[in-house]
């Protein structure tokens, strides 16, 4: 699906580091998806200290994300992905997921996440593309295709059937089990749909993305998860540490130097960041 809006690509692949093949293959495309999970991380700090994600566009996305350095939650990460991936000649169509990770069964959550649906030229399978999932982001694409295990350079995934036929649920290999991370529709969405998941999830007094701190990132193929003042790590060989930042301050360093995130500029962080460290 054209955006239909300029994005500079050279930009992009220079704020990730990559310098492969652009032609629209599965390996580029592969490689794209590497590249991204590791490079921009997955953050909430506009949400906590009270700035709405409105702006879904490509300007607004790689000012952000490129330019300024920064991260962000799905819409940003996938909306970025999507302009780019557009840009070098793939079909992209947003989808919609509705997040049952680490949830008791219960009523249906809200629509709040997206993901991708990518058609590669001259092939007719489509793959499943989500570079903004937070903590089990996949690291590469995923073919549309049911219950079968599809392996990552970290965990393995797979697409299973949902609660009804309205749904596929997206599952994760976690602790030897598998997890449901999302449902989702596999219906392209219109863009309006996209901001306003992008609005509710960055401005309801009820959205975790408001009222407790998320980073995540991709270092040295080990998964870093910050919530609040804990970190976990996790590694492919299942190995992993739990640790408790003391300080404001730590949690500040973290974000700087190892998530690689350029807190400058952002009004009333680190009084936001002390008032959330143990929610």
């Amino acid at each position: 699906m054209s955006t239909s809006v300029e994005v500079d690509v050279d930009a992009y692949l220079r704020r990730i580091a990559y310098s492969g093949d652009r032609t629209p293959s599965l390996p580029t495309l592969a490689g794209l998806v590497s590249a991204h999970v590791r490079r921009i991380p997955f953050e909430n700090l506009d949400p906590l200290t009270g700035t709405a994600v409105e702006r879904l566009d490509a300007e607004s996305l790689q000012d952000k994300l490129v330019r300024r350095r920064r991260g962000g939650f799905c819409y940003e990460h996938n909306g970025l992905f999507r302009h780019v991936l557009d840009a070098l000649g793939y079909r992209v169509d947003p989808l919609a997921g509705r997040v049952v990770w680490m949830k008791e069964p219960g009523p249906l959550p809200a629509e709040t996440h997206q993901l991708l649906a990518v058609e590669i030229p001259g092939d007719p399978q489509r793959f499943l593309v989500d570079v903004g999932f937070g903590g089990q982001t996949p690291t590469a694409p995923l073919r549309f295709t049911m219950d079968e295990t599809q392996n990552t350079d970290l965990e393995p995934f797979r697409i299973s059937a949902g609660p009804d036929d309205r749904f596929r649920t997206m599952e994760s290999m976690v602790g030897g089990r598998w997890q449901p991370l999302y449902l989702f529709g596999p219906r392209p969405r219109p863009e309006i749909d996209s901001v306003v998941g992008s609005w509710f999830a960055s401005t309801h007094p009820g959205s975790h993305f408001c009222t407790g701190l998320s980073a995540c990132k991709i270092v040295d193929d080990a998964r870093w998860n910050l919530r609040g003042r804990d970190l976990a790590i996790h590694r492919p060989d299942g190995s992993g540490e739990k640790r408790a930042l003391a300080t404001t301050h730590d949690v500040l360093d973290l974000l700087v130097d190892t998530f690689g995130i350029d807190i400058s500029g952002i009004a009333g962080l680190e009084a936001r960041i002390g008032a959330v460290l143990d929610s």
